[in-house]
């Protein structure tokens, strides 16, 4: 995944994540990528710094918010990691087993593909997309 940092023809600043930076060129072209604030397709990649690593860093997380809908995102993120237990890759299985009784009920987060989460829906079982990649914990 890579994050670009974005504006749009009306001045406004966002950030988007794309699976490559083909899949952005792609969508971009097609009027796909949207302004976040305005809903504008004039939308272009921002001039940024690279993300440099070291092994002392700290995961980055959401870079601090700049508008309204980004400190409420941050919020939801938040909340999402102190109220629901995190079941990273196991979230599909997870989901299944407690809406069929055989895990105790519980929120959850983690991560699904878009198949597995397809059949969750299907199957019946309430989930939703986070706006957010989910935080890696480890135990």
């Amino acid at each position: 995944m890579i994050r670009y940092d974005l504006t749009c023809d009306q001045g406004h600043a966002f950030d988007g994540w794309f699976q490559s930076a083909h899949v952005f060129d792609s969508l971009t072209a097609a009027g796909h990528v949207l302004c976040a604030h305005c809903g504008s397709a004039a939308v272009t990649k921002a001039l940024m710094a690279p993300a440099v690593s070291s092994s002392n860093a700290t995961p980055r997380g959401l870079a601090a918010a700049r508008t309204a809908q980004e400190t409420a995102l941050a919020a939801l993120r938040a909340k999402v990691e102190a109220e629901a237990d995190y079941v990273g890759t196991d979230f599909a299985a997870e989901a299944r087993a407690i809406h069929t009784g055989t895990a105790p009920e519980r929120p959850i987060y983690g991560e699904a593909g878009a198949d597995e989460a397809r059949a969750l829906i299907a199957d019946g079982v309430p989930v939703a997309p986070l706006p957010f990649m989910p935080t890696r914990k480890t135990n």
